[in-house]
This record gives structure tokens, C-alpha cells and sequence, in this order.
């Protein structure tokens, strides 16, 4: 099981998503409550958690202040941000600091369902133990190795490939897919598609962007080759995604 802190100053809503959720049967076990991000940030101390469901305006010390200090001291923690509030200027911000997602009250179970399985997910891939498998130059601190790969993907999402990922560590191409494959869970191109599918999703939430444009800002010459690849990751289609995005706000 996840470890999951409720953080909303209001009584109600905290007790009763702590509550009356089913959130065992997805993996997650509440480990406590805060009514404000300071309450928080102590609780933190003494019992890490995996997630933190957090609204975002409180007295005290508010959600984006919780999330903005958790991100500046590189404490990581999957953050979903709730409130009732429908304001993008929150979302960008949300954003900004690592919010895994945005959900606006009242909530809805089956969105709330979706939002967790997707994080479980996350959790399962990140946990997975590491491989025992050594690189060929001997790299001695694994993460060194997957981070370098990793920040080299999410700086160059539109036109990341593998054989300059495999260039950056100096590495053999096939034993970059091979090894990526056994530290993390995942291929390398799935790696990339999900970092292009999920910056699409940033862009999808300001208005100014046109989808065709937000096409070509995350690597896809063709429109409808990008359509059918954020269907395949996210289930929706980018009009689809941003009408939903539109009837939360």
C-alpha cells in the first residue's frame, strides 16, 4: 500500500474523502491528516508518504506553498491539488512545482478513481527493484546514469532519440534500450512518449495554443499521428481532453 496524507481545512471534505473512499482498492493507505500545509510539512517529518491530496487554498500555509517549499527542498512526492476554485493562473502554478494533477471540487469519484490508478501506476514503475545488470563503462551510481538519460529526454522531448540519448552517457544504443528497460520498467520510447503526452496536457490547459500547434511544440509533424497517440495514453482525444478541461473550470 501508498501512503496517502489528506491535507483541507475543511473538516468535512478531508474526513470524508479520508473515510468513504475505497482508496484500498487501489492501493492506497491514508496515513494521517493536516488541516493546512504547515500541519503538513510537520507531519512530513515523521511519516514520509508517497502522495499528498492537497487543497490548494488555506490559511497557515496554502497547498502551493506546501508544494512550493516540498519542491524547492527536492522532497519527492507526488502531489494531486483539489479546490474549488477555477482559476488557470492556479493551475499553471500547480504546474510549475509538480502537481501530478488538478481536480476541482466538488469531486467525483470515478474521476478521483482515475486520477489514482493512473498514480499507482507511477508508484509501481518507480518501485520496481533495481537491476543488477552493470554498464559497460562501469558507471558506479545507477541513478547518475538514469537521471542523466532522463533530464536528456525531458529537455529535448520534441526531438529526443535514442541514440543521442545513448551519445550523452556514452553507451551502445541497444544496451541504453536494454538497460533503461531493466532500471525503470519501461522502454525508452515509452519513456518519451509519455514525457511528450504529458507537456501536450500542460499545453492543452492554455487556451492560446491551437492543437495543431501544440502537435508540433511536442515533436509530431502530423496532427493526426499526435491525436491518436494522446488518445492511446490518456483515453480522450486533445479536443475531448480540453472540453473536460474546460467543464472543470
Amino acid at each position: 500500500m501508498y501512503k496517502l496524507l489528506i491535507v483541507d481545512d475543511e473538516f468535512e471534505i478531508r474526513h470524508g474523502i479520508s473515510h468513504y473512499f475505497p482508496w484500498d482498492e487501489l492501493g492506497f493507505a491514508i496515513a494521517g491528516e493536516a488541516e493546512n500545509g504547515q500541519q503538513a510539512l510537520e507531519f512530513l517529518v515523521d511519516c514520509p508518504v508517497d502522495v499528498i491530496l492537497c487543497d490548494i487554498k488555506m490559511p497557515v500555509k496554502s497547498g502551493l506553498d506546501l508544494a512550493r517549499e516540498l519542491f524547492a527542498n527536492q522532497v519527492k512526492i507526488k502531489i494531486v491539488f483539489l479546490s474549488g476554485h477555477k482559476d488557470f493562473e492556479f493551475v499553471k502554478e500547480a504546474l510549475i512545482y509538480g502537481a501530478r494533477d488538478y481536480i476541482v471540487k466538488p469531486t467525483k469519484y470515478k474521476e478521483l478513481a482515475a486520477v489514482f490508478s493512473k498514480i499507482k501506476v507511477e508508484l509501481d514503475r518507480e518501485s520496481k527493484p533495481d537491476s543488477t545488470l552493470q554498464p559497460l563503462n562501469q558507471v558506479s551510481d545507477d541513478d547518475v546514469l538514469i537521471n542523466k538519460i532522463k533530464s536528456y529526454v525531458e529537455q529535448n522531448f520534441p526531438t529526443a532519440c535514442l541514440k543521442d540519448a545513448a551519445s550523452i552517457v556514452h553507451m551502445n544504443p541497444y544496451y541504453v534500450s536494454t538497460y533503461f528497460k531493466k532500471k525503470t520498467g519501461y522502454s525508452f520510447s515509452d519513456y518519451v512518449i509519455a514525457t511528450k503526452m504529458e507537456k501536450a496536457a500542460e499545453y492543452l490547459a492554455n487556451p492560446q495554443y491551437k492543437t495543431y500547434e501544440i502537435s508540433e511544440m511536442v515533436g509530431y509533424g502530423n496532427p493526426k499521428n499526435f491525436s491518436k497517440s494522446f488518445k492511446a495514453f490518456y483515453g480522450k482525444n486533445p479536443r475531448e481532453f480540453r472540453i473536460n478541461l474546460d467543464e472543470k473550470w
